[in-house]
């Protein structure tokens, strides 16, 4: 069964773990929705979903033709993810008066793996880091990609339309965009003379929506990517969830916070948090980009 972290810290009696996946899930409107599917081993291998059977009407008599959808094998392996945070005993004794300094410590360092991991979500490739996983980008065939065109073009409410319609079985469960481009995207809206529909997250937060789909804001989504003679462009990503579209790979336990103990050579604790995670995609249509976005 795949759980989203929100829903897999509260099976958690730590209280230490519960509190790393909020402060993470917070921040990052995808590990709020990715479903994780715990797995055994250090990896999955699976049969991607390339294309889907056809079927047809036949008259008395016919000849039946034989169709079976294609697939790709393809292997996601587990990635290994974290960071160690030291708390320096003196300060933890003498300042726990003004405010619980571990806990602010591995707030932030909580922070620093939830960026890691968004950054990587996007932007992962094995072929040049071989320690991280492939992200979307890397994982949307060619297939899956709408342009602006040969030299990119401003955002329209048509491509975008285009973009959400190659997400087959069912609409996206996040739009994932840079800062940039949902301003432009307001400002398209409202020159339509709507504006974006918008409600409180899980997280009491308000999150904007496109024809019913959320709307997530990705920093590590580049405003200067190049297409054709233009440097300036960004990238809109649609992405549908689940076991059988897009979804992340854990350990079991996933996401763990190890309290590694007193260090020898200074004065300090320290305490890791730790997580072999990675994504997979089965279904090629549950992932699309839109690419050369021009400001």
């Amino acid at each position: 069964m795949a759980l989203t972290l929100v829903e897999a810290s509260k099976l958690s009696n730590d209280t230490l773990v519960a509190g790393v996946i909020e402060t993470m899930a917070q921040e990052s409107p995808v590990l709020q929705r990715l479903p994780f599917i715990e797995i055994a081993g250090n990896g999955l291998t699976y049969n991607r979903e390339d294309s889907a059977p056809t079927a047809a009407f036949y008259d008395v008599g016919d000849t039946w033709n034989e169709d079976t959808p294609t697939f790709e094998q393809a292997t996601a392996v587990l990635k290994i993810l974290g960071g160690d945070a030291d708390i320096d005993n003196f300060l933890k004794t003498t300042r726990s008066n003004i405010q619980d300094l571990e806990a602010a410590v591995v707030q932030l360092k909580a922070r620093a793996v939830q960026t890691l991991f968004d950054d990587t979500f996007v932007n992962g490739d094995e072929g040049s880091d071989p320690n991280s996983f492939d992200g979307i980008d890397a994982l949307a065939t060619a297939g899956q990609t709408v342009s602006m065109g040969a030299n990119g073009d401003v955002l329209t409410l048509e491509k975008l339309d285009e973009l959400v319609d190659k997400i087959r079985g069912g609409k996206p469960d996040l739009l994932l965009m840079s800062r940039r481009t949902r301003r432009e995207l307001n400002v398209l809206a409202r020159t339509s003379g709507t504006f974006l529909e918008a409600d409180r997250d899980d997280f009491g937060s308000m999150m904007q929506f496109y024809d019913g789909i959320p709307i997530g804001v990705n920093d590590y989504i580049a405003d200067d990517q190049t297409v054709g003679t233009s440097n300036d462009c960004s990238t809109v990503y649609a992405v549908q969830f689940g076991e059988g579209a897009l979804s992340g790979l854990t350990a079991p336990g996933g996401l763990t916070v190890e309290r590694v103990g007193s260090l020898e050579t200074k004065d300090a604790s320290r305490i890791r948090v730790k997580w072999y995670a990675s994504v997979a995609l089965f279904n090629t249509v549950k992932l699309a980009k839109l690419i050369g976005i021009r400001p």
